[in-house]
């Protein structure tokens, strides 16, 4: 593995793994509760490659804790659920969820709408700022139907993966595999319904999908930025339909309902901080939930490559070194802006950054754009992704080793600094 990585990146969260032993064709390796999660997440496959050929034959890898012990019956793997196989992430769930007075009446409503599909608010429409939790609760539906629905099918899309998909059979005149996709689901669940505006043929197939789907008492459940009234770039006749049923605000948690977040946060990837570090970060980071969690992975990452604990301080530190003067507002930067600033700052074109280029340079920089995709605009995971011809996770992964890079002053720090310089100076 080392030769696959750089001496940063191995020295940090590679190192400490050792071998726990091997049952059947999966090798178990303990690895310390600080880095387990990110390695799982960054490492999975590089760990799987390497001991398959350390073994020569495929094997897989579980990560454990360090008092792990082989078990006397090792559990068939699961199949891939169809919670999964539908494109929602199994951690988004309801348990998952920290209700707060901003957030109680959309949680109550999709919770209702979850356990009675057709029945209790139909549509459900779920509005607010990005990064307030309203992509949870949608995939928190879809999570609850496939688990306890009885069979009942969910279709899960953004606007921008229904649209792909209208335009591809539109081209390959395949409309009816399309459409038994769509207008087929019991409960459909449409993420960013804000960028329907202004695609004409994509409004028209969403209309008549709506309607097929409402009149034989079907669940639609939407998101959206802004309520259905001020989506002025729509028809008229569509944003009636988003308000035949419920249409709840998703609003900023307050202090307190920002510290449960965390909370639940730290105990889900075992990590420990104190109450203080933890108010104090709470406190300071009130734009988003989303904010609040990539600030919160910036201390831990920090305080996890230094060897210290988690205090009040910390928090400032890692805090203050966050760009300010430089920053530009969420929203003002484009991906595709985004994606030519970094190739030319590394001086190739942005072909190259969006091929399949693994080089260690293009790998850079194309992970430091995804790390400001993520930090300079409101689009979701899945839609970067896309725009970079990659997975979501893959934008996960990126954004969490630069972000520890940023906070840990490393290597990449500079170059993060300058981009956001020069995209806010082209934005004045």
């Amino acid at each position: 593995m080392r030769g696959e990585v750089t001496d940063f990146i191995f020295h940090v969260w590679l190192e400490p793994l050792e071998p726990a032993g091997r049952v059947g064709d999966k090798l178990f390796v303990s690895a310390p509760g600080h880095v387990r999660g990110w390695v799982r997440e960054r490492y999975g496959d590089l760990l799987r490659t390497a001991a398959s050929r350390a073994h020569g034959c495929r094997i897989d890898v579980d990560l454990v804790d360090e008092e792990w012990e082989p078990p006397a019956v090792v559990e068939a793997v699961p199949a891939k659920s169809h919670a999964e196989s539908v494109g929602l992430n199994p951690k988004y769930t309801f348990e998952q969820f920290v209700i707060c007075d901003g957030n109680r009446l959309a949680h109550a409503a999709a919770l209702a709408v979850a356990e009675m599909p057709g029945q209790a608010y139909n549509p459900l429409v779920l509005h607010g700022p990005p990064g307030l939790g309203k992509t949870h609760l949608l995939h928190a539906i879809g999570n609850y139907v496939a688990r306890y629905g009885d069979g009942l099918t969910v279709r899960y899309a953004t606007v921008e993966t229904f649209t792909s998909e209208f335009v591809s059979a539109v081209r390959s005149e395949g409309a009816a595999g399309f459409k038994s996709r769509f207008r087929g689901a019991d409960v459909l669940l449409i993420d960013d319904i804000q960028f329907l505006a202004s695609k004409q043929r994509t409004e028209e197939e969403f209309f008549h999908t709506f309607n097929a789907l409402y009149e034989t008492g079907r669940q639609l459940v939407f998101t959206s930025d802004r309520p259905p009234a001020e989506l002025a770039g729509l028809e008229a006749r569509l944003r009636e339909r988003f308000e035949c049923g419920l249409v709840t605000p998703v609003e900023t948690p307050a202090p307190d309902a920002r510290e449960a977040i965390l909370r639940k946060r730290l105990l889900h990837d075992n990590v420990q901080m104190d109450d203080e570090a933890l108010r104090t970060l709470a406190e300071n980071v009130d734009s988003s939930i989303r904010a609040l969690e990539g600030a919160l992975i910036r201390v831990v990452a920090y305080a996890s490559l230094r060897g210290e604990a988690i205090t009040p301080e910390v928090v400032r530190t890692v805090l203050g070194r966050l760009p300010a003067a430089s920053s530009l507002p969420p929203g003002t930067a484009t991906v595709e802006a985004i994606q030519d600033a970094a190739a030319e700052a590394f001086g190739f074109s942005r072909e190259r950054l969006l091929a399949r280029d693994r080089s260690a340079k293009v790998a850079l920089a194309r992970q430091i754009a995804m790390y400001l995709a993520r930090e300079l605009t409101d689009v979701s995971l899945p839609e970067i992704g896309r725009g970079f011809g990659r997975d979501h996770s893959t934008v996960v992964h990126a954004h969490k080793r630069i972000a520890a890079e940023v906070a840990t002053e490393g290597p990449a720090a500079p170059t993060v600094d300058m981009l956001r310089r020069r995209l806010a100076d082209r934005a004045e």
